[in-house]
């Protein structure tokens, strides 16, 4: 752009001064009116940091769960709850404007969005956890902003306790609970042991060995018992054929006596047979079974001979007839029948002993399945109940800790202070804009006008538009009586556009501030300024 095409601006200008004075004018008392008519927004700021716990984590362990940032989140849902704000706006009067009736909805609504919190993080903290926030709100009332600010500052040390406080003890109440059925089971189930071993006693896993032992001890006693009971099967037949033989009176009885004696000598064969397999094998063995058949079919024909041969020998009853040696034989034979049945009653006695035993051996793989399923249980249940008594005792401790107020925290390092000056609006910005908007609207509207006048500027124009060459141009020439008319009219009409636009200025101040309020906003203006 060359010095012409300047000049020709600078002309215009000059020109059409007017329509860029006024409309500046006019757009700066409309920014000076916008300063006036909005309200100064003061903000105060309260800091808080996040305070570890004062008892070291090896000695006592917290319960708490939940991250700083979410505690913040969830103390920050309640301190803008519908409540909460309520009992703040209540308490210190806010949005309450004269003239002016402001729903509860909308109160509550304001004051939540003018309430901020902000979190900072340490990045060379474990997991980068937060370490402090601010809490920030604004309001037109310094002293209100304030006192806002650190009435919500206090609830949030306030609120965290609380939920730090109940969280333990929910914790320890319910470890407490957990404990208790726990407890109540394993008594069930120590119950339930002790009526089985009791139920069992003498057939239990560990007194196999016992019983093993008992049971050898038992099968010994009962083949010497066998053995007795032989030998005393033998004297007795001895005996009977020695009485036999002195009852014997012709050689028919003889010859049936000598059968009998035959008989008697299978059957004590067979007894003995009978001793020997009963001292190695049970009575269900099928060898012990047969031959207990055969013998009693042998007793029995035994008894059928000696009714037969008129031999059967009287070996309760004495017989006053014979002889002093067929007596002693048969005192003999008494007291032999009565070994015999004290043996025969010993080794039933024995096998019923073999045979308790026998099953308590044979039970004990089973006992041992079912002791094993019961301990494994009741182990179970006792290493659950001490683990829940471990997790009880530190839950308590952890409890104590946190009402004694020993464990995180959030404590407040910077309370809020008076706010001073003001954070909106930005009467900098605010002003450099008007000028701005004033200058550029002053100008366009000079270029607007200058662009619908359709007389020739300059000599240009009119060669241009009649495609004729001018040949001479000639200035506007005034004379002394004219420019000093034109300078004074410029003055008075500088004049009255200054002091007139000082008087809006003033008007407007005192009409929206009043004297007292337009000298405090003065004083704040220059302070901003400077």
């Amino acid at each position: 752009m060359d010095s012409l095409d300047i000049q020709k601006y600078i002309n215009m200008a000059i020109k059409r001064k007017w329509w860029i004075i006024l409309p500046f004018l006019i757009t700066v008392l409309g920014g000076f009116t916008y300063l006036l008519i909005t309200p100064r927004v003061y903000e105060a700021q309260s800091l808080l940091l996040v305070q570890q716990q004062k008892v070291p984590e090896d000695y006592v362990e917290t319960t708490i769960t939940t991250t700083v940032s979410d505690r913040i989140r969830t103390i920050e849902q309640k301190a803008k709850s519908r409540t909460n704000l309520e009992d703040i706006i209540k308490q210190y009067g806010l949005f309450e404007s004269p003239g002016k009736d402001i729903s509860p909805d909308v109160k509550v609504e304001k004051l939540g969005e003018l309430i901020t919190i902000a979190t900072s993080q340490n990045a060379e903290s474990r997991n980068s956890e937060i370490n402090a926030f601010t809490i920030s709100f604004r309001y037109n009332d310094p002293q209100k902003t304030m006192d806002v600010t650190n009435t919500l500052a206090s609830y949030f040390t306030t609120e965290d306790l609380n939920i730090r406080a109940e969280s333990a003890s929910g914790t320890s109440e319910f470890l407490s609970n957990a404990l208790q059925d726990a407890e109540a089971s394993l008594k069930e189930k120590e119950a339930e042991l002790k009526e089985y071993k009791e139920r069992y006693m003498g057939g239990l896993p560990e007194q196999l060995t016992t019983n093993q032992s008992i049971l050898e001890r038992l099968q010994t006693s009962l083949g010497q018992l066998n053995t007795n009971l032989m030998d005393a099967e033998n004297r007795k037949v001895e005996l009977l054929k020695e009485i036999a033989a002195s009852n014997a009176a012709s050689p028919g009885q003889s010859a049936q006596a000598g059968g009998v004696d035959r008989l008697a000598n299978d059957l004590a064969s067979k007894k003995n047979e009978l001793a020997s397999l009963e001292s190695r094998y049970t009575q269900s063995h099928p060898d012990v079974i047969r031959l207990k058949q055969a013998i009693a079919a042998m007793e029995k024909e035994l008894a059928e001979s000696q009714s037969q041969s008129g031999s059967t020998i009287d070996e309760t009853s004495p017989n006053t007839a014979l002889t002093s040696a067929e007596q002693a034989l048969r005192r003999q034979l008494q007291e032999l029948n009565i070994d015999i049945a004290n043996y025969k009653a010993n080794i039933d006695e024995v096998n019923v002993q073999i045979k308790g035993y026998q099953a308590k051996v044979f039970d004990t793989p089973t006992r041992e399945q079912e002791l094993l399923t019961l301990n494994r249980d009741y182990d179970s249940l006792k290493a659950s109940y001490n683990a829940l008594l471990d997790k009880y005792i530190k839950a308590k401790q952890a409890e104590t800790m946190e009402k004694t107020q020993k464990g995180e925290q959030f404590k407040v390092i910077d309370y809020a202070k008076l706010p001073t000056t003001p954070v909106a609006p930005d009467i900098k910005k605010i002003i450099l804009m008007t000028l701005a908007l004033g200058l550029g609207l002053g100008c366009g509207m000079a270029y607007l006008m200058e662009m619908m006048d359709t007389s020739y500027k300059m000599p240009d124009d009119a060669e241009k538009e009649m495609q004729l060459p001018v040949l001479v141009s000639f200035p506007l020439i005034l004379t002394e009586m004219e420019i000093r008319h034109n300078k004074m009219k410029n003055i008075f009409a500088y004049t009255g556009a200054t002091v007139g636009f000082i008087f809006l200025v003033i008007g407007i101040l005192f009409a929206v501030k009043g004297v007292a309020g337009s000298i405090d906003l003065v004083k704040g203006i220059l302070k901003v300024t400077n």
